[in-house]
């Protein structure tokens, strides 16, 4: 079928405007299947694509719905960043305050325009966090090919969960990172059979230097993500879980093994319902094209 204009979003690019995660956002059509909507985002050659539905929720959501090649996601960070990014050039305003429904919640959205580009910050809300079981462990490390050298020594593999679950794998250093390698059919149905998204693969920030991460998801068809908003502020809520702060900033490097360096900006905070989090990143719109899809 015949979309609308789709316009690409590099999102969480670094500071200097390189890299970025291409992220499609087009105006959401009432008349097109979920295959179509899956379609898009292969056609415009990214791994993401972002739906704007008309109108308001009741709580005062501007709908938007996220999609991979093979499924419909029940969130997407980086497509967070890229919908509100596109969302404020439609206007003239120096700064969006919104709301944006997506997943069955609604949450708080800010868009800022920048001399390098639109910067994003959204609440992530409530993550929860849990320790893996010693099996479900044992396959996911497996399947990434990691071994126990290239483990961290100080920190574990955790299950954290801003809605869909996912394990964050921590690695001793930034080559350790590079070299992994996943299996990724054995990774696929490792995350089926434990329910988890993917894996999000990192080195943590140590001082004023970022972390770095890489985002494993061949289960919702992403063999490996640019830039993953939302495991980097699972990694903020972790981090902060167990160090015992009361609140944590982290910025996590990713994209570098792509050849799309990105940047992600999270912070968590400790709560009487949990840990909260906010995610943010900086965003370049590109010029729109049209596309039969």
């Amino acid at each position: 079928m015949s979309w609308p204009d789709v316009t690409v979003v590099d999102v969480c690019v670094r500071r200097d405007g390189r890299g970025g995660s291409p992220t499609a956002v087009t105006d959401d059509d009432p008349a097109a299947t979920d295959a179509d909507r899956r379609a898009v985002a292969a056609a415009a050659g990214t791994s993401h694509a972002a739906f704007l539905g008309p109108g308001r929720t009741p709580d005062g959501g501007r709908p938007v719905r996220f999609f991979t090649a093979t499924a419909e996601l029940s969130g997407c960070g980086h497509g967070t960043v890229a919908a509100q990014a596109v969302r404020l050039t439609r206007t003239a305003l120096g700064e969006l305050n919104d709301r944006q429904h997506t997943g069955g919640r609604t949450f708080d959205t800010v868009a800022i325009r920048r001399p390098a580009g639109i910067e994003v910050w959204f609440d992530q809300g409530l993550v929860a966090l849990r320790h893996p079981a010693p099996d479900e462990r044992a396959a996911i490390v497996a399947a990434l090919g990691l071994t126990a050298d290239d483990l961290h020594p100080a920190d574990a593999p955790r299950i954290a969960a801003p809605g869909a679950p996912r394990m964050l794998v921590p690695v001793h250093d930034r080559s350790a990172l590079l070299r992994v390698r996943p299996h990724l059919g054995r990774l696929t149905a490792a995350c089926r059979r434990y329910g988890l998204l993917g894996c999000f693969v990192y080195v943590p920030p140590v001082g004023d230097r970022p972390g770095a991460a890489r985002m494993f998801a061949p289960a919702i068809g992403v063999d490996e993500d640019v830039a993953n908003a939302n495991s980097t502020g699972c990694l903020a809520a972790h981090l902060l879980d167990t160090t015992g702060a009361q609140t944590v900033a982290i910025e996590v490097e990713q994209g570098d093994s792509l050849g799309r360096p990105a940047s992600v900006l999270a912070s968590a905070r400790r709560g009487p319902a949990g840990i909260t989090t906010r995610v943010g990143g900086l965003a370049v719109v590109r010029d729109g094209h049209r596309g039969d899809h």
